[in-house]
């Protein structure tokens, strides 16, 4: 068994899975909208939150090595999944930054805030790595008080796809199948002074994003 595992997690098995992964969504005829506004916004030298349902980032992994320039940061959780994921993550260009809600969160969310500062660009899963479904973590929005970084959902539709059976019912587009990358318009967040300012803004942000959550 430690055999295997640790097989799994070898250098060699990571880059076999992320070639497979990069090969099968280079399959997917891949349209995307609303780009420009939040890159131009990164170039002037502003700060971005790229978010998204755990349901719908996989189909975005091939596109997001275009942001590798930036050195952007990702959190992901210290689990074995989260060992794939990162991996995954390192080979697109995008940094790991390891920890969730349930384990190592402060810390990660500390560094995610210190790579913020210095390079603008983070990618957050807003639900984190087991849900609940469909709700919108705290994090996500200290994230954005600490930095003044702009929040940038994306959601991905895809017109044949597979539903697994997780938590989440995680979107897999089925191979040569048209996917539209979508992102909204930036959110900007002024401080919240009050618990109950902070809650009415993490419930702006997780109602704009509902509607794209797949049932």
């Amino acid at each position: 068994m430690r055999k295997r595992i640790k097989f799994f997690l070898s250098k060699l098995f990571l880059f076999l899975i992320y070639r497979l992964v990069r090969g099968y969504l280079w399959t997917l005829r891949l349209n995307v909208l609303n780009e420009d506004p939040w890159l131009r916004h990164l170039s002037e030298g502003g700060k971005v939150i790229l978010c998204s349902w755990h349901q719908q980032f996989f189909p975005a992994i091939r596109y997001f090595r275009k942001y590798r320039s930036y050195r952007p940061a990702l959190m992901v959780s210290k689990s074995r999944d989260g060992d794939l994921i990162a991996g995954i993550a390192s080979r697109s260009g995008w940094v790991p930054v390891r920890g969730s809600g349930s384990k190592g969160g402060k810390e990660a969310l500390e560094q995610l805030v210190e790579h913020l500062q210095t390079h603008g660009l983070v990618g957050h899963v807003v639900d984190g790595p087991r849900g609940p479904s469909g709700k919108v973590k705290p994090g996500l929005i200290t994230l954005a008080h600490r930095t003044g970084a702009a929040i940038v959902p994306f959601s991905v539709w895809a017109h044949r796809a597979w539903h697994l059976d997780s938590w989440d019912r995680f979107l897999v587009p089925k191979p040569f199948s048209r996917v539209t990358l979508r992102f909204a318009d930036m959110i900007r967040l002024e401080p919240a002074t009050s618990r109950e300012w902070f809650e009415c803004q993490r419930l702006l942000v997780e109602k704009t994003m509902q509607r794209w959550l797949e049932p």
